[in-house]
């Protein structure tokens, strides 16, 4: 929603300023400048871009329309999955966890939390490290490390969309200058033409200088930007992950500072209280 709205502030600012200047609304309609800039755009994306690259960029082009969908709510069913985790080891030992984590998706434990068992890489994420403490007793650093470099191969593939639509917004400005000077090496042809007709066909190869800078620094600049952004994001509410379970391996186990360090790791707005924590995780223990 936000962004169709900046589009239309974009569109909405430039179009009433030219207005206002009693600007020539027919001369800027130039859809061979427009096939040029944008065609040659798609084509040097395809020369820059691996297969697999391609198809992690249009899969994610689809979250340039959409705001975030991580929230307190996501939080705090994530620290109560934590929570419910922890507390299981703590009880009855690391092997009995075995079961839910070699098939999450039949565990009864983790069908309580809808949005983790949606989100596949976090609940890879959850058991993958789980399954690496039952596998010996590595010291915590070692799984720390182990854990950083997980995530930083995501967060490499997660950025990739952002970056290669930044980079895409950059060469904009340069092909628009490429559309101008094809548009004046076809008004040379009308050299002797009167100027009313040489300023109308100087105008047009103008416009693709307009719209190379308007679309790299209006739209698809902030496009790449608000990609960024959704995998920082995305990094972040896995870091919480990250912080709960070294805690808690840490710790031997101890649930509440675990759950605790986890909450402490989630940024602003989203990070619910110590009360409503603790709120949740009595109405668990009720429950369970």
């Amino acid at each position: 929603m936000f962004t169709i709205i900046g589009i239309a502030v974009v569109l909405g600012s430039v179009i009433a300023g030219y207005a206002m200047a009693n600007g020539n609304f027919h001369i800027l309609f130039q859809p061979a400048e427009v096939l040029i800039i944008f065609g040659a755009a798609i084509g040097a994306l395809i020369i820059s871009s691996p297969g697999k690259a391609l198809k992690v960029i249009v899969a994610h082009i689809g979250g340039i329309f959409s705001e975030s969908h991580l929230g307190k709510a996501h939080y705090l069913e994530l620290l109560l999955l934590m929570n419910a985790v922890f507390f299981k080891i703590k009880k009855e030992g690391l092997v009995a966890i075995e079961s839910d984590i070699e098939n999450h998706q039949k565990s009864p434990l983790f069908q309580k939390y809808g949005n983790i068992m949606k989100d596949r890489e976090a609940a890879d994420f959850i058991c993958d490290t789980v399954r690496t403490m039952l596998s010996a007793n590595y010291p915590a650093y070692e799984l720390d490390n182990l854990m950083e470099i997980d995530l930083e191969a995501n967060q490499h593939e997660r950025m990739l969309p952002a970056h290669s639509i930044t980079r895409l917004g950059d060469s904009l400005p340069g092909l628009g200058i490429v559309a101008a000077v094809l548009g004046i090496i076809v008004t040379m042809g009308f050299i002797n033409e009167s100027a009313e007709v040489l300023g109308h066909h100087i105008g047009a190869a103008l416009v693709g200088t307009f719209l190379g800078v308007l679309a790299c620094y209006g739209f698809v600049g902030p496009m790449g930007t608000k990609l960024e952004h959704h995998a920082h994001e995305r990094e972040t509410y896995l870091r919480v992950i990250k912080t709960s379970l070294l805690a808690a391996y840490s710790t031997s186990f101890m649930v509440q500072f675990a759950v605790e360090a986890g909450r402490r790791a989630i940024p602003g707005d989203d990070r619910p209280s110590f009360a409503e924590v603790e709120e949740a995780i009595k109405k668990w223990k009720t429950k369970a």
